[in-house]
């Protein structure tokens, strides 16, 4: 049985398991395409990482005293469905909410897992850059603080400094919520709109997160720690951002639907957008740049309608 069982050999999955492996962890990688990846040892998403010898790569989902599920959130039901009946502690790295329930990620842990013990790790970093060893933080959020002091012990390394956190709704929310502003901040930038405007932008959907979270039993202090302030000010600033990005694209005249045939890895913000304003609209928290995105996504507005319409609305304090 190994110490720590990843699940999805994706960019982030790979990454935290050669992390892991490097620093003396025993660790297994699950991998759909296990059989490949076991004989190549490096995966095209993490281009020049090969995975150190200590590393098990496994077609079976591992039963570790850990469990660390790294795959999209569409398809995070399904995978915490399959995992393991061992009552070993669930840390979720996946980012979104569930198209149709628009459930984040601890409310489909607790659908799908109910009593289990399950923290969310989540934070503003680049698989590439954990993968070289560069330092980095993250939130482990976590209600119970045994549990979450026996993780953060677990998981940290020399490189990666973890902090903990009570708020496991408000955790989420700020990892989901960041990819919609990320694409909204691509759009900026991709249509020649200047700094000033993504300052604006990025400042302007913090405070949107700031209030969903609080509405849906979050602290408003949570999104201006690593799982929201952090987590955006990466990917609205960074081109190895798939949601920047994208954004980036989409303003300079290429469509969704070309921008995602040529890419391997999902680009999470684009099923968050329409889930996290239902969400919002559902208790009554208006979020204009997160309906910006969702309307330039849909191909109902460009993003100078967008921009304008933005700018026009109703002066009020901030």
């Amino acid at each position: 049985m190994s110490e720590i069982g990843v699940i999805g050999a994706g960019a982030w999955g790979t990454a935290l398991a050669v992390l892991w492996a490097r620093a003396g962890r025993d660790v297994s990688l699950w991998a759909r395409d296990a059989a490949a990846l076991e004989k190549a040892r490096e995966t095209a998403r993490l281009p020049g990482v090969k995975l150190p010898e200590n590393l098990v790569v496994t077609g079976e989902i591992p039963d570790a005293n850990i469990l660390v599920v790294c795959v999209p959130m569409q398809v995070l039901r399904g995978m915490l469905r399959a995992l393991p009946a061992r009552k070993s502690p669930v840390v979720i790295c996946a980012k979104g909410l569930e198209a149709g329930s628009f459930l984040l990620v601890p409310e489909v842990a607790a659908d799908v897992l109910p009593g289990r013990a399950v923290a969310v790790l989540t934070g503003p970093n680049f698989a590439a850059e954990i993968a070289a060893g560069l330092p980095a933080a993250a939130a482990l959020a976590a209600a119970d603080s045994d549990l979450r002091a026996t993780l953060m012990d677990a998981l940290r390394t020399e490189t990666f400094r973890l902090y903990g956190s009570t708020d496991v709704m408000g955790a989420a929310l700020g990892g989901a919520a960041k990819n919609v502003i990320a694409i909204a901040a691509g759009a900026v930038m991709g249509a020649g709109l200047g700094e000033n405007a993504r300052a604006a932008l990025i400042t302007r959907g913090l405070a949107e997160m700031a209030r969903l979270a609080v509405a849906l039993g979050g602290k408003a202090e949570t999104v201006a720690g690593l799982s929201g302030l952090g987590d955006l000010l990466l990917t609205c600033t960074g081109e190895k951002s798939r949601n920047f990005s994208l954004g980036l694209a989409l303003a300079r005249g290429n469509s969704l639907a070309d921008v995602l045939g040529h890419r391997t890895n999902v680009t999470e913000g684009v099923a968050t957008a329409p889930a996290l304003l239902a969400r919002a609209a559902a208790v009554g928290v208006e979020m204009p740049v997160v309906a910006a995105v969702a309307g330039l996504l849909a191909g109902e507005v460009g993003v100078a309608e967008t921009m304008v319409a933005l700018m026009g609305r109703a002066l009020k304090d901030e």
